[in-house]
């Protein structure tokens, strides 16, 4: 049991979440909350014990050296406070780990633990997926949840997913019972450029929390790193006919989608975000990057031509689309009862499986009793 000792008195705390792993296309969840925790200094007050949750030849343990003294670090997923002060203070516990391999409810039920004893008022969950999104747009983000009161409140989709669910599912069903209202927020990530990192998953899915908790969230280098990131996927795409052709066909199937959104009260939302974005002490808007290319490609390659082109991935079915909280299908169809925010289909995980749940890939379950 890790006790809570000299973790200060919260004022309307949020909990933030985000795992690494099959709910993480690109990184793009797990460095949203390594942003929030080093923007806001985080302090780490508890780490869940590996040996519960852990299967360590899947998730192996790493040596390093400090100061000519080996040492090991576990995987695991650990707790931290910021304290964000401003008019309106508010202070976020962030929840920072690896998806369990093993022992899914009783993972949940601890980090539910922490939640009460710290007061904390809500909880949101970070994911990314990878989906037939051109890089050029911006990066469509699904927030949904499981409580219908705060689905019509904050203007998210109540889900209706059913099928294979993820850690992400699992913490929201199980904040569902406990009585505690949960949010999920899903980025789709292009997947014929699904290495990490991707600062503009990251980006989006920081914005779209900044609009659901009502805090300014200092970003930092993050607009210039995504400005570097799409110059750089302009510059491969450009290189290769085939994939240019496929970029715009994603492009235009995107854009028609999209127009019926174009609503007056979704260009209001945007021309907020920009005007708090020019208050003072907002930190630096876009600026122009440097696209630098690597040796390795981010394209998927071709192994009997040998050349750079975007194959979609392979479609495990809507079965295996996010479970509980959501996203759009996998195979630009979408579960029953759902409209994608974006109007974009989304699919798979950064392999070949949905964001939000375990597939036979993995070897997972969706309870988590059997590890990866």
């Amino acid at each position: 049991m890790i006790e809570l000792e000299g973790v200060p008195e919260l004022i309307d705390p949020v909990m933030v979440a985000a795992f690494e792993g099959w709910n993480d296309a690109g990184d793009a969840a797990s460095t949203a909350v390594a942003h929030l925790d080093r923007e806001w200094k985080g302090e780490v007050f508890a780490a869940l014990d590996a040996e519960d949750y852990y299967d360590f030849q899947v998730n192996r343990p790493t040596v390093f050296l400090d100061n000519g003294v080996r040492k090991i670090t576990w995987p695991t997923t650990r707790l931290s406070v910021v304290r964000v002060g401003g008019d309106k203070p508010r202070d976020l516990v962030l929840v920072r780990g690896i998806e369990p391999s093993m022992r899914w409810r009783s993972f949940c039920n601890e980090l539910l633990a922490f939640a009460h004893e710290l007061g904390v008022e809500m909880v949101v969950i970070l994911g990314a997926l990878l989906g037939d999104t051109p890089h050029t747009r911006p990066v469509p983000v699904s927030g949904v949840t499981s409580d219908p009161d705060l689905a019509r409140t904050m203007d998210l989709e109540e889900t209706r997913y059913e099928g294979p669910t993820g850690i992400v599912g699992i913490l929201q069903e199980a904040c569902t019972h406990a009585g505690v209202p949960a949010v999920s927020l899903w980025a789709a990530v292009p997947h014929y450029v699904s290495q990490p990192p991707n600062p503009k998953a990251t980006l989006a899915l920081l914005n779209r929390l900044e609009d659901l908790i009502g805090l300014r969230i200092p970003l930092g280098e993050l607009p210039e790193d995504a400005r570097a990131w799409q110059l750089g996927v302009d510059q491969l795409a450009a290189e290769d006919s085939e994939v240019a052709e496929y970029v715009q066909t994603l492009e235009e199937a995107r854009d028609t989608a999209e127009l019926p959104e174009a609503s007056g009260e979704a260009i209001a939302r945007e021309f907020e975000r920009y005007l708090r974005r020019r208050e003072p002490g907002a930190g630096p808007g876009p600026g122009p990057g440097v696209a630098t290319e690597g040796e390795d490609s981010p394209f998927l390659r071709d192994p009997g031509s040998g050349r750079t082109r975007p194959p979609k991935p392979e479609q495990p079915g809507p079965e295996s689309v996010p479970g509980a909280e959501s996203v759009p299908g996998a195979t630009g169809e979408n579960p029953p009862g759902e409209a994608p925010e974006s109007g974009s289909p989304e699919s798979g995980s950064p392999e070949t499986e949905g964001p939000d749940g375990e597939g036979p890939e993995n070897g997972g379950t969706p309870d988590g009793d059997s590890g990866k």
